[in-house]
């Protein structure tokens, strides 16, 4: 059995505003132009209000940690990701405390301190011969974590 990676938009659309504002620069997440509730991942419809098509808003990529993860071997061996890497889970508190998961870029992974709550930003990267960029998270400078 073979799993088929896929890396950019869902062969149905839904969340091609998110990776438009990828290649755009900006972080876009959905939000309910009914009642206001941020989305994520994304939906057909609200699941606070039901409202059909809900929107998108670009999202200042500024987060804390939620969780993290340091992975010693690849999970996807088409993701142009040196080992190790660490994973983590990023809080945005513009976005309503919506969660998105990524990559941290930094120059030793396997030495790197990561800890709950962390302050962390976002870069947008394209990778070389990649169709799609990726969004990385770095982490503030020690002292205004």
């Amino acid at each position: 059995m073979s799993i088929e990676f896929h890396w950019g938009p869902a062969p149905d659309g839904i969340d091609t505003p998110y990776w438009d504002g990828l290649r755009a620069g900006e972080l876009r997440l959905q939000r309910c132009a009914e009642c206001r509730a941020w989305i994520w991942g994304p939906q057909w419809l609200c699941p606070h209000c039901h409202t059909f098509d809900p929107g998108w808003e670009s999202v200042e990529p500024v987060g804390t940690v939620y969780s993290w993860s340091r992975s010693w071997y690849p999970f996807i061996s088409e993701l142009p990701v040196a080992t190790p890497y660490v994973t983590v889970l990023v809080e945005l508190p513009q976005a309503g405390d919506r969660r998105v998961l990524g990559i941290l870029s930094e120059p030793e992974p396997a030495k790197v301190r990561v800890r709950i709550g962390d302050r962390v930003t976002g870069r947008f990267e394209l990778d070389e011969g990649a169709t799609w960029p990726l969004l990385r998270w770095t982490l503030a400078p020690e002292g205004t974590r």
